[in-house]
C-alpha cells in the first residue's frame, strides 16, 4: 500500500489533520509528519530554507522504511512537496498541492513577511502565532477551529518563526513545475488571504496532470474549516487507490515524529 504523507505549513502540526485521518485511514496508511521546529517537533531546530525541510521529511521517510508515497503539502508544506518531488521525483506517486504556491515571496499575503519577522522578534512567539492564525480561518478567532489550530501554532519556538519565514521568502519553485509528471490535486479555499488566486491558478495551469478543487466560504484552513467537503475531495482523487494491503497488513495510520 503506497501510504499518504502530510506535511503541515508554517507553524502547524500533525496534529491538525485529525479529521483527515479518521475519514481516510479506512482506506489509506496516513503518515502525519512533525517538520523541526513545529508541532511535537518544536524542540528541533528548524531549517532556514525550504530544500532543508525538503531533505529532513526525505531521510526521515527512508529511515521509517517509507520508500514511495502520496504526498499533500500545506501552505510551506506545499513547497516542501514541491522540493520534494523535484528531488526525489520517483518516490512520489500521487501529489496533492493544497493552500500553496510557487513562489516564496508570497504576494498577496495579508501582510508582506518581513513585517511578520519584525512583528514575531516583538510580540514574541506566542502572540505571533496567535495573530497570524486568525488570519487563517474566514471569521478568524470567532471560527470553531481556531482555538485547537492556534493552540498547536503557539507550539513554534521564535526561531522556527523565523527559520520558516525566512526560507518561504528565499525560495522559489516556478522552474520546477513544468516537470511535474505525478497526478496531482490543487486545493484552494475561495477566501485564502496567504495564497491568491495568482498562485492557485498557476500551479493548476503550470503542472500537466493537474486537477483544481476550489472550497466556498473558506479562507487558508479549509481542512478544519469544512473538513467534510475537503475529505470527499482527497477521497475522491484518492478512489482508485489498492486498500487490501493497508486491511491486510493493519497499517491504517501512522505519526512520523522526529526523536
Amino acid at each position: 500500500m503506497t501510504p499518504l504523507v502530510f506535511v503541515h505549513g508554517f507553524m502547524g502540526g500533525s496534529r491538525q489533520w485529525t479529521e483527515q485521518k479518521k475519514a481516510l485511514a479506512p482506506s489509506l496508511d496516513v503518515v502525519t509528519v512533525d517538520l523541526p521546529g513545529f508541532g511535537k517537533n518544536a524542540g528541533l531546530t528548524a531549517p532556514a530554507t525550504i530544500a532543508g525541510y525538503a531533505n529532513w521529511v526525505l531521510d526521515f521517510l527512508t529511515a521509517q522504511e517509507v520508500d514511495r508515497f502520496h504526498l499533500l503539502g500545506h501552505s510551506m508544506g506545499g513547497m516542501i512537496a514541491q522540493e520534494i518531488i523535484a528531488r526525489a521525483p520517483a518516490r512520489v506517486d500521487r501529489l496533492v498541492l493544497y493552500g500553496t504556491g510557487a513562489t516564496g515571496i508570497l504576494p498577496g499575503r495579508f501582510e508582506p513577511i518581513h513585517i511578520s519577522k519584525s512583528r514575531a522578534q516583538t510580540d514574541g512567539p506566542r502572540k505571533t502565532a496567535r495573530r497570524i492564525a486568525a488570519t487563517w480561518f474566514l471569521t478568524r478567532e470567532s471560527s470553531a477551529a481556531f482555538e485547537s489550530c492556534a493552540t498547536i501554532a503557539e507550539c513554534s519556538s521564535l526561531q522556527a518563526i523565523v527559520a520558516g519565514l525566512d526560507a518561504m521568502e528565499a525560495w522559489d519553485g516556478v522552474p520546477n513545475l513544468s516537470a511535474i509528471r505525478a497526478r496531482t490535486l490543487v486545493i484552494w479555499g475561495d477566501h485564502d488571504r496567504t495564497y491568491p488566486w495568482s498562485q492557485t491558478e498557476q500551479l493548476w495551469r503550470s503542472i500537466g496532470k493537474t486537477s483544481l478543487a476550489v472550497i466556498p466560504d473558506c479562507a487558508h484552513a479549509a481542512h478544519l474549516e469544512k473538513p467534510a467537503i475537503f475529505n470527499r475531495i482527497l477521497k475522491d482523487f484518492f478512489d482508485d487507490v489498492p486498500v487490501q494491503t493497508a486491511q491486510q497488513n493493519g497499517l491504517l495510520e501512522r505519526t512520523v515524529q522526529g526523536t
